[in-house]
């Protein structure tokens, strides 16, 4: 196999940046892209003609490319039980059956204000959406091997029991 490759570059690359670094960036990807099928190739510049350019000869006997493997999907990393148990018990704290056990002024909320303050801005009806997120997210938390890719049928039903 034989194949040349030409590459226009511009005439004043000082004043043509962009184009220079477009020309630039093809000339390499060809130089890789030949590289990788292990073909011989030479290359030309010519950049006092009236169109600058490079030319790129290629010889040889492509060799087949390997596909690469396709990447596993990673996870991202559990919410601790305990974390989404807290998360539900603040959601809960600002119901309005719940206001005289929310103290504002205390260590906690000094260290989560900004939690404090997402709260107290949310409605009856979110904050009850809220705690009921977290608790399903502590429930799930427990069971997060069952949502692993790569399971099969039987893998998958081994363990059913549901983290209380």
């Amino acid at each position: 196999m034989t194949g040349r490759y030409l590459i226009y570059t511009p005439a004043e690359s000082a004043r043509d940046e962009k184009r220079f670094d477009c020309a630039w960036r093809k000339f390499a990807e060809v130089c890789r892209s030949l590289n990788r099928d292990g073909l011989d190739y030479d290359v030309r510049l010519n950049l006092t003609a009236l169109h600058p350019h490079v030319l790129i000869t290629a010889s040889g006997t492509a060799k087949p490319r390997r596909r690469p493997a396709a990447r596993a999907l990673a996870l991202p990393a559990p919410i601790p039980a305990q974390r989404c148990r807290d998360r539900a018990l603040e959601a809960e704290w600002f119901l309005p059956e719940n206001r005289e056990r929310r103290k504002d002024g205390t260590a906690y909320w000094g260290k989560h204000a900004a939690r404090y303050r997402e709260l107290a801005d949310l409605t009856e009806e979110l904050l009850r959406a809220e705690s009921e997120y977290w608790r399903e997210l502590e429930l799930l938390s427990g069971q997060r091997q069952h949502f692993k890719p790569g399971l099969t049928d039987d893998t998958r039903t081994s363990d059913d029991e549901v983290a209380a």
